[in-house]
């Protein structure tokens, strides 16, 4: 048997269970994986709570990464042994085996290890599709980025430094402060004792910049807008302090301005789109140029523990599972 995190009913991280679960043999198009290594994200906290509906009991988590170990019918492009990656539905990455469809799997280059890869393909699939799928920024643009010490945060500062894209991160403490700067933020907001806005205008000479990338939500959606040029876009792509309320009038009094809530979903439905993406994010990590940071390692039976740290900001960079 193997082991699984799941849940029968939503709310806090208590109602998180460790429990025996039955995997089988893969069928047609399916592979059996055994887990090396787990992602921990914040969108999992939303499923646990309700605010993604599931249908109970289910798992939990959506990004892993292991061993093939059994492979069904139909299913040329992977054998028994590849090491593979994957993100998104269906739940159920919380656990130590699994099957899952061989079409939503990744194979995994030698230079990456499966700790790397389950701290970096949700984050960095996101990043990438940011960095070059929602505005055709340039070098010499200057952007907003929420959460610079984060997951996301860490990898798009590093990948928009990159394409000579400046960063200006907020960060709720000095210890990440000197984390975001590290990975490519080359201005440093604390919000916690500065006005963002104000100090994105000044800057800024004034102008704002032309995009925000806030995956904070509520908490951070006036300072966002207040910081956008005129016909600037918000770039909603997270919730971590709940679902920001917005009057399409106040894009208006600020300028004009453009919003959008992009998921990553939709950014990898096409397999060569998808390929596309975690082949920009393979070669840059296997360079070196951008370097993944796990700053946090659990078991899987810790998976309470380690929601109460996400949701109470304790941790910075990446967080796995290790199985």
């Amino acid at each position: 048997m193997a082991h699984a995190v799941r849940f029968h009913e939503t709310g806090g991280p208590d109602v998180l269970r460790w429990e025996k679960v039955a995997v089988g043999r893969p069928g047609p198009g399916e592979v059996r994986i055994r887990h090396v290594a787990v992602g921990l994200n914040f969108a999992d906290t939303y499923f646990r709570t309700g605010l993604y509906p599931v249908r109970l009991p289910d798992g939990l988590g959506v990004e892993a990464s292991g061993v093939v170990e059994a492979v069904g019918e139909g299913v040329p492009h992977l054998a028994e042994g590849d090491r593979v990656t994957y993100t998104g539905s269906p739940l159920g990455a919380y656990s130590t085996e699994r099957v899952m469809p061989a079409d939503t799997l990744i194979k995994l280059p030698d230079g990456i290890s499966c700790e790397t890869a389950a701290a970096m393909t949700m984050r960095g699939l996101t990043s990438a599709y940011l960095v070059s799928r929602i505005h055709p920024l340039k070098a010499g643009d200057t952007v907003l980025l929420h959460a610079a010490a984060g997951g996301v945060g860490l990898i798009l500062s590093q990948w928009a430094a990159l394409n000579g894209v400046t960063v200006i991160g907020t960060v709720s403490t000095e210890e990440k402060a000197e984390v975001a700067r590290a990975h490519g933020c080359a201005h440093v907001i604390l919000y916690r004792r500065e006005d963002v806005a104000a100090r994105v205008r000044e800057l800024t000479d004034g102008a704002g910049v032309p995009v925000v990338f806030d995956s904070v939500g509520k908490d951070t959606v006036a300072a966002s807008m207040a910081s956008l040029r005129r016909r600037g876009l918000l770039v909603c792509f997270g919730t971590s302090s709940g679902v920001p309320p917005l009057d399409a009038m106040q894009l208006a009094l600020h300028g004009s301005l453009f919003v959008t809530r992009p998921a990553l979903a939709d950014y990898i439905a096409e397999p060569e789109e998808r390929d596309a993406l975690a082949a920009e994010l393979f070669g840059h990590v296997t360079s070196g140029r951008i370097r993944i940071e796990i700053n946090q390692r659990y078991a899987l039976q810790d998976a309470p523990q380690a929601h109460r740290d996400l949701e109470a900001a304790r941790t910075t960079g990446s967080s796995v599972f290790v199985v």
